[in-house]
Protein backbone atom coordinates (compact mmCIF):
# COMPACT_ATOMS: atom_id res chain seq x y z
CA UNK A 1 0.00 0.00 0.00
CA UNK A 2 1.58 3.27 -1.12
CA UNK A 3 1.57 6.26 1.20
CA UNK A 4 -0.77 8.90 -0.13
CA UNK A 5 -1.60 12.53 0.57
CA UNK A 6 -3.65 12.80 3.78
CA UNK A 7 -2.29 9.50 5.12
CA UNK A 8 -0.70 9.83 8.54
CA UNK A 9 3.08 10.12 8.26
CA UNK A 10 4.41 6.93 9.88
CA UNK A 11 6.00 7.63 13.23
CA UNK A 12 9.44 6.28 14.18
CA UNK A 13 12.28 6.67 16.65
CA UNK A 14 15.74 7.00 15.14
CA UNK A 15 19.27 8.19 15.73
CA UNK A 16 20.19 11.46 14.06
CA UNK A 17 23.17 13.77 13.93
CA UNK A 18 21.42 15.76 16.69
CA UNK A 19 20.53 12.81 18.93
CA UNK A 20 17.63 10.36 19.20
CA UNK A 21 14.24 11.64 18.05
CA UNK A 22 10.65 10.47 17.94
CA UNK A 23 9.48 11.86 14.62
CA UNK A 24 6.00 13.02 15.65
CA UNK A 25 7.27 14.53 18.89
CA UNK A 26 10.07 16.25 16.97
CA UNK A 27 7.56 17.83 14.57
CA UNK A 28 5.54 19.17 17.48
CA UNK A 29 2.75 21.56 16.47
CA UNK A 30 4.43 22.82 13.30
CA UNK A 31 5.21 21.56 9.81
CA UNK A 32 8.12 19.39 8.66
CA UNK A 33 10.06 18.42 5.55
CA UNK A 34 11.55 14.92 5.46
CA UNK A 35 13.81 14.45 2.46
CA UNK A 36 15.72 11.24 1.79
CA UNK A 37 18.94 10.32 0.03
CA UNK A 38 20.09 6.98 -1.40
CA UNK A 39 23.64 7.16 -0.05
CA UNK A 40 26.13 9.44 1.67
CA UNK A 41 28.88 11.06 -0.41
CA UNK A 42 26.75 11.20 -3.57
CA UNK A 43 27.23 14.24 -5.82
CA UNK A 44 23.69 15.47 -6.52
CA UNK A 45 22.59 15.01 -2.91
CA UNK A 46 25.64 16.94 -1.72
CA UNK A 47 24.35 19.99 -3.60
CA UNK A 48 20.83 19.47 -2.26
CA UNK A 49 21.84 19.23 1.39
CA UNK A 50 23.89 22.39 1.07
CA UNK A 51 21.08 24.29 -0.63
CA UNK A 52 18.58 23.26 2.03
CA UNK A 53 20.95 24.50 4.73
CA UNK A 54 20.99 27.90 3.04
CA UNK A 55 17.20 27.88 2.65
CA UNK A 56 16.50 26.83 6.24
CA UNK A 57 15.79 30.39 7.50
CA UNK A 58 12.88 30.57 5.03
CA UNK A 59 11.44 27.33 6.39
CA UNK A 60 11.99 28.58 9.94
CA UNK A 61 9.87 31.66 9.18
CA UNK A 62 7.07 29.31 8.19
CA UNK A 63 7.31 27.18 11.35
CA UNK A 64 8.58 24.26 9.28
CA UNK A 65 11.42 22.01 10.41
CA UNK A 66 13.79 20.20 8.05
CA UNK A 67 15.18 16.71 8.53
CA UNK A 68 17.22 14.60 6.13
CA UNK A 69 17.55 10.84 5.87
CA UNK A 70 20.29 8.81 4.25
CA UNK A 71 20.61 5.05 4.20
CA UNK A 72 23.92 5.08 6.09
CA UNK A 73 25.02 5.36 9.75
CA UNK A 74 25.02 8.71 11.57
CA UNK A 75 28.83 8.69 11.80
CA UNK A 76 29.02 8.78 8.00
CA UNK A 77 26.62 11.74 7.92
CA UNK A 78 28.94 13.77 10.14
CA UNK A 79 31.86 13.12 7.78
CA UNK A 80 29.74 13.96 4.75
CA UNK A 81 28.66 17.25 6.37
CA UNK A 82 32.30 18.41 6.25
CA UNK A 83 32.36 17.91 2.47
CA UNK A 84 29.01 19.65 2.08
CA UNK A 85 30.19 22.74 3.92
CA UNK A 86 33.45 22.81 1.96
CA UNK A 87 31.86 22.48 -1.47
CA UNK A 88 28.48 24.22 -1.00
CA UNK A 89 29.35 26.98 1.43
CA UNK A 90 26.67 26.08 3.96
CA UNK A 91 26.90 24.14 7.20
CA UNK A 92 24.24 21.44 7.54
CA UNK A 93 22.05 23.04 10.20
CA UNK A 94 19.31 20.41 10.57
CA UNK A 95 19.35 16.78 11.75
CA UNK A 96 20.21 13.86 9.47
CA UNK A 97 18.64 10.50 10.26
CA UNK A 98 20.86 7.42 10.20
CA UNK A 99 19.01 4.44 8.70
CA UNK A 100 21.61 1.64 8.54
CA UNK A 101 18.96 -1.05 9.03
CA UNK A 102 16.70 0.49 6.35
CA UNK A 103 13.82 0.71 8.82
CA UNK A 104 12.66 4.22 7.99
CA UNK A 105 13.15 3.72 4.24
CA UNK A 106 10.87 0.68 4.41
CA UNK A 107 8.39 2.34 6.77
CA UNK A 108 7.94 5.10 4.20
CA UNK A 109 7.77 2.52 1.40
CA UNK A 110 10.84 3.84 -0.35
CA UNK A 111 12.31 0.32 -0.32
CA UNK A 112 10.50 -3.04 -0.51
CA UNK A 113 10.09 -4.99 2.73
CA UNK A 114 12.29 -7.83 1.41
CA UNK A 115 15.25 -5.54 0.64
CA UNK A 116 17.36 -6.76 3.58
CA UNK A 117 18.14 -5.06 6.86
CA UNK A 118 21.52 -3.41 6.41
CA UNK A 119 22.98 -0.55 4.41
CA UNK A 120 26.34 -2.31 4.19
CA UNK A 121 27.30 -3.26 0.67
CA UNK A 122 24.45 -1.29 -0.85
CA UNK A 123 24.99 1.34 -3.52
CA UNK A 124 23.07 4.44 -4.53
CA UNK A 125 21.68 2.42 -7.44
CA UNK A 126 20.25 -0.19 -5.03
CA UNK A 127 18.68 2.64 -3.07
CA UNK A 128 17.51 4.72 -6.04
CA UNK A 129 13.94 4.97 -4.71
CA UNK A 130 15.15 6.51 -1.43
CA UNK A 131 14.94 9.93 -3.02
CA UNK A 132 11.65 11.34 -1.83
CA UNK A 133 10.44 14.59 -0.28
CA UNK A 134 7.57 14.45 2.23
CA UNK A 135 5.81 17.55 3.56
CA UNK A 136 4.04 16.77 6.85
CA UNK A 137 1.49 19.06 8.48
CA UNK A 138 0.83 19.80 12.16
CA UNK A 139 -1.82 17.06 12.06
CA UNK A 140 1.02 14.63 11.18
CA UNK A 141 -0.54 13.92 7.79
CA UNK A 142 1.34 13.88 4.49
CA UNK A 143 0.59 17.00 2.42
CA UNK A 144 3.08 16.40 -0.41
CA UNK A 145 5.31 13.61 -1.69
CA UNK A 146 7.77 13.94 -4.56
CA UNK A 147 10.18 11.26 -5.79
CA UNK A 148 13.03 12.26 -8.08
CA UNK A 149 15.54 10.27 -10.16
CA UNK A 150 19.08 10.23 -8.78
CA UNK A 151 20.40 12.27 -11.70
CA UNK A 152 18.04 15.22 -11.15
CA UNK A 153 18.62 17.71 -8.37
CA UNK A 154 15.44 18.52 -6.50
CA UNK A 155 13.86 21.98 -6.70
CA UNK A 156 13.51 23.03 -3.06
CA UNK A 157 12.26 26.48 -4.03
CA UNK A 158 9.23 24.58 -5.37
CA UNK A 159 8.88 22.72 -2.06
CA UNK A 160 8.87 26.09 -0.28
CA UNK A 161 6.18 27.32 -2.71
CA UNK A 162 4.04 24.26 -1.95
CA UNK A 163 4.46 24.88 1.78
CA UNK A 164 3.21 28.45 1.30
CA UNK A 165 0.22 27.13 -0.63
CA UNK A 166 -0.65 24.41 1.91
CA UNK A 167 -0.41 26.83 4.82
CA UNK A 168 -2.62 29.33 2.98
CA UNK A 169 -5.23 26.63 2.35
CA UNK A 170 -5.14 25.51 5.98
CA UNK A 171 -5.69 29.04 7.25
CA UNK A 172 -7.96 30.65 4.65
CA UNK A 173 -9.74 27.89 2.66
CA UNK A 174 -8.26 28.98 -0.65
CA UNK A 175 -6.41 27.11 -3.37
CA UNK A 176 -3.56 28.39 -5.52
CA UNK A 177 -3.59 28.41 -9.35
CA UNK A 178 -0.92 27.21 -11.74
CA UNK A 179 2.55 28.65 -11.13
CA UNK A 180 1.24 30.67 -8.18
CA UNK A 181 3.71 32.63 -6.09
CA UNK A 182 3.19 34.10 -2.64
CA UNK A 183 1.23 37.36 -2.87
CA UNK A 184 -0.55 36.55 -6.13
CA UNK A 185 -4.30 36.00 -6.53
CA UNK A 186 -5.82 32.78 -5.19
CA UNK A 187 -9.00 30.73 -5.71
CA UNK A 188 -11.81 30.19 -3.22
CA UNK A 189 -12.15 26.41 -2.73
CA UNK A 190 -15.40 24.75 -3.92
CA UNK A 191 -16.20 23.63 -0.35
CA UNK A 192 -16.90 27.30 0.52
CA UNK A 193 -20.37 28.32 -0.64
CA UNK A 194 -21.07 31.72 -2.18
CA UNK A 195 -22.86 32.69 1.02
CA UNK A 196 -19.84 31.78 3.13
CA UNK A 197 -17.53 33.47 0.65
CA UNK A 198 -19.49 36.73 0.97
CA UNK A 199 -18.79 36.72 4.70
CA UNK A 200 -15.08 36.12 4.18
CA UNK A 201 -14.75 38.41 1.15
CA UNK A 202 -17.33 41.21 1.45
CA UNK A 203 -15.62 43.05 -1.39
CA UNK A 204 -16.55 40.22 -3.74
CA UNK A 205 -14.45 38.26 -6.20
CA UNK A 206 -13.78 37.83 -9.91
CA UNK A 207 -15.58 34.84 -11.42
CA UNK A 208 -14.92 34.10 -15.11
CA UNK A 209 -16.86 30.89 -14.35
CA UNK A 210 -19.13 30.20 -11.35
CA UNK A 211 -16.67 27.57 -10.07
CA UNK A 212 -13.62 29.81 -10.58
CA UNK A 213 -13.77 32.51 -7.89
CA UNK A 214 -10.60 34.58 -7.73
CA UNK A 215 -9.58 36.81 -4.80
CA UNK A 216 -6.37 38.51 -3.68
CA UNK A 217 -4.00 36.51 -1.49
CA UNK A 218 -5.54 37.00 2.00
CA UNK A 219 -2.12 36.72 3.65
CA UNK A 220 -0.52 39.44 1.54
Amino acid sequence: MTLRINDEAPNFTAETTEGTINFHDWIGDGWAILFSHPKDFTPVCTTELGYMAGLKPEFDKRNCKIIGLSVDPVDNHAKWAVDIEETQGHTVNYPMIGDPELKVAKLYEMLPADEGDTSEGRTAVNNATVRTVFLVGPDKKIKLSLTYPMSTGRNFDEVLRVLDSCQLTAQHQVATPVNWKKGEDVIIVPAVSDEQAKEKYPGGWKAPKPYLRIVPDPSA
